[in-house]
């Protein structure tokens, strides 16, 4: 099997016999983007195409239990062509906002939404932040990407996985180590947040939360809570290395 990587167009192969039935996600080797393939029974029949996106999953009172969906992604009806032009409108924003290939990566970022414009509002903000961003579709690949440890901030959707599925990404952070959930900055984005609320943050297990309508523009309370929480965790962090220099040693 071979495809192109939507962002930098490197060819990717793959070796047919290892190419499972149903879709699967690959990284591209040369620039990380994630790039999802049809399995081989889609494979068969149908072109390579962009992923369509699942309606987004409907918000939760505060501080109610979270709601659960089913992470698998049916058919788009009416999906086609207007999320295609989204996709590539955000793509497009994204290159300027990075000023070119040649740019350097800085921090890495999660971002994992079912809803193509609240993936778009928050990679973007993030973009402008610094930030090396990872944007999938699927909660279920979200929760696999969060495993590799490679990410300094994590974006996502209170949500949880339907009876019989996967646990969704928020679910698995919310099983972390507490060594492993320091490491990483947690962003929830719902309409069912008020962008910089503690309190909601606090109850839902965040380091942030924002609202769907202000996710794009939230440069500011992003930098700022992300510095405060360093600020915090600093002595502890000043610690933790000194405690594994000792263990190298």
């Amino acid at each position: 099997m071979q495809a192109l990587c939507p962002q930098c167009q490197q060819k990717i192969v793959i070796d047919d016999a290892k190419v499972p039935d149903r879709a699967f996600n690959v990284r591209c080797p040369r620039c990380q983007t994630v790039v999802k393939l049809p399995g081989k029974e889609a494979a068969d029949g149908a072109a390579l195409a962009a992923p369509a996106f699942a309606p987004a999953p409907a918000a939760a009172p505060t501080p109610p239990p979270i709601t659960p969906v089913d992470t698998r992604r049916g058919p788009a009806a009416g999906a086609g062509h207007s999320e295609e032009e989204l996709r590539a409108q955000m793509m497009a924003q994204l290159r300027r906002e990075m000023g070119g290939e040649g740019s350097s990566r800085g921090p890495q970022a999660l971002v994992v939404f079912p809803n193509a414009a609240q993936a778009a509002a928050i990679t973007l903000t993030l973009t402008r932040l610094g930030y090396h961003v990872d944007s999938v579709d699927d909660f279920e690949e979200g929760a696999r990407l969060l495993e590799q440890g490679v990410h300094d901030v994590v974006a996502t959707a209170r949500v949880a996985a339907a009876a019989g599925r996967p646990e969704s990404l928020y679910q698995r952070m919310v099983r972390l180590f507490p060594d492993q959930r320091r490491r990483i900055f947690v962003i929830l984005v719902g309409d069912e947040f008020k962008s910089g609320d503690g309190t909601q943050a606090f109850l839902v297990m965040a380091d942030l939360v924002l609202s769907a309508r202000e996710a794009g523009t939230a440069d500011q309370v992003i930098r700022s809570t992300i510095n405060e929480r360093k600020r915090l965790y600093q002595a502890f962090d000043d610690a933790r290395k000194k405690f594994e220099e000792v263990g190298g040693a």
